[in-house]
C-alpha cells in the first residue's frame, strides 16, 4: 500500500479556490503527526478490508468469527465457554456465551452478515428470543448498519449491545481477530540522558 506521508515537491499548496489542501497541512505537520495520519489511513484500509471479507464468508463461519472476538476481549474464561447454536431453527440465537464456570450467567448473541441496514423488527425479534431463554444480556453484531428505529428501541430495552459493521471491524483490529500486526520501531531522544547534572 502506498502512503504518502508528506507533500510531493512541486506540487501547488492551495487548491484551485485558494483554500489550503490536506496536502499541504499534511507537509507542514510534525513526523508524529504524519505517523499518524498514515496509521489511521491504514486501520481505514484495513477496516474495509475487513468488511469485504466477512462478506463471503459463509454465515456458519461469521457465527464463529464472532465468538472468536468475544472470546478474545474477555468473554468466558475459556474458547469452550462460547458455544455457536446458529442454525435453521436457532430462535433466533446465534450463540451462547458462558460467563461464570456453572454456566449461570450467559450472553447471548445474533449474528447477521448482512448488506442492507438492520431494522427493529430484526431486533426486536432478537429481544423476544431473549426472552424465551429467560436471558437479560444479548449482543446483535451485524456487518453492516442499524436503523435509527432499531437503535432507539435497543435502548429503550437495556438489555441488548448493538454492534454495526464498523464497530466490528474496530474490535477485529483491536484484538486481531482475522488481523496481524507489526511492531515499528519509532526512534526518540531521550533527553535525560544528555542532562550531564544528573550523572
Amino acid at each position: 500500500m502506498d502512503v504518502r506521508l508528506r507533500q510531493p515537491l512541486g506540487s501547488d499548496a492551495l487548491s484551485p479556490s485558494g483554500q489550503t489542501t490536506t496536502s499541504s497541512i499534511s507537509a507542514v505537520a510534525s513526523p508524529d503527526d504524519r505517523l499518524g495520519e498514515a496509521i489511521a489511513e491504514l486501520r481505514r484500509s484495513v477496516a474495509a478490508e475487513l468488511l469485504e471479507s466477512l462478506s463471503v464468508v459463509s454465515p456458519k463461519f461469521f457465527e464463529t468469527i464472532v465468538l472468536d472476538l468475544l472470546h478474545r476481549m474477555g468473554y468466558g474464561a475459556s474458547r469452550a465457554d462460547l458455544q455457536r447454536v446458529g442454525g435453521s431453527g436457532d430462535g433466533g440465537i446465534d450463540g451462547i456465551i458462558s460467563l461464570d464456570k456453572l454456566g449461570l450467567e450467559k450472553v447471548y448473541v445474533q449474528a447477521k452478515r448482512w448488506q442492507q441496514a438492520v431494522g427493529r423488527p430484526e431486533v426486536q425479534a432478537f429481544y423476544g428470543a431473549l426472552a424465551g431463554q429467560r436471558a437479560n444480556k444479548g449482543v446483535f453484531i451485524t456487518t453492516s448498519s442499524y436503523t435509527t428505529q432499531a437503535v432507539e428501541f435497543a435502548r429503550s430495552v437495556e438489555r441488548i449491545v448493538l454492534v454495526d459493521g464498523a464497530r466490528l471491524a474496530e474490535l477485529m483490529m483491536d484484538y486481531e481477530v482475522g488481523v496481524s500486526s507489526r511492531t515499528v520501531k519509532v526512534p526518540k531522544l531521550d533527553s535525560d540522558y544528555f542532562d550531564e547534572e544528573s550523572t
